[in-house]
């Protein structure tokens, strides 16, 4: 059996998941819209609240005062990444932790991307509120943000505990 059939299952997994990081992301966006006006917020615990934020910037809102210029940045960077993490999937098709944090990335980068061609804009809209953030963030409220952004951080997260449990096997 050649090495590139046994890897296709594998891609495909890893691309699925992506597939559906993006659809999970984009319905939740849409019901938000629908839902909410730009600057709308619902309280649903002490501590979370369900908000419409538009973000033209990347995290925490960097770059957003820029021009306009920075919207079509993100999506080349986001295109070029996710182009970059197939490359990788099909280096190491054996290494799951590895993939599984690549493909989450990738499904949260393209998220993002759709929202900034069809809106030019991310949609955020989880808002977390802990008062141990107040001397960080204005009021204690961290940074709305998306499943799309979630996505990425469970990626960036295993992506770390893969390389620290690469290097503990090394020893």
């Amino acid at each position: 059996m050649p090495a590139s059939s046994s890897r296709a299952p594998g891609l495909a997994l890893w691309l699925g998941l992506a597939v559906v990081v993006i659809l999970l992301d984009q319905i939740s966006k849409t019901l938000i819209l629908g839902m909410f006006q730009h600057g709308d917020a619902q309280p649903v615990t002490s501590f979370f609240n369900l908000v419409r934020a538009h973000n033209t910037g990347a995290a925490f809102s960097f770059l957003a005062g820029a021009a306009g210029w920075q919207r079509w940045f993100f999506v080349g960077l986001g295109l070029a990444a996710s182009g970059f993490i197939v490359w990788m999937l099909r280096s190491h098709p054996t290494q799951k932790l590895f993939c599984f944090a690549v493909s989450m990335i990738m499904g949260g980068a393209l998220g993002n991307v759709i929202d900034r061609l069809l809106h030019g804009y991310v949609v955020d809209f989880l808002q977390f509120r802990f008062g141990f953030l107040a001397p960080l963030f204005h009021g204690g409220y961290f940074p709305s943000f998306n499943l799309a952004d979630s996505a990425i951080t469970l990626g960036a997260i295993c992506l770390i505990v893969d390389e620290l449990l690469r290097v503990r096997r090394g020893r």
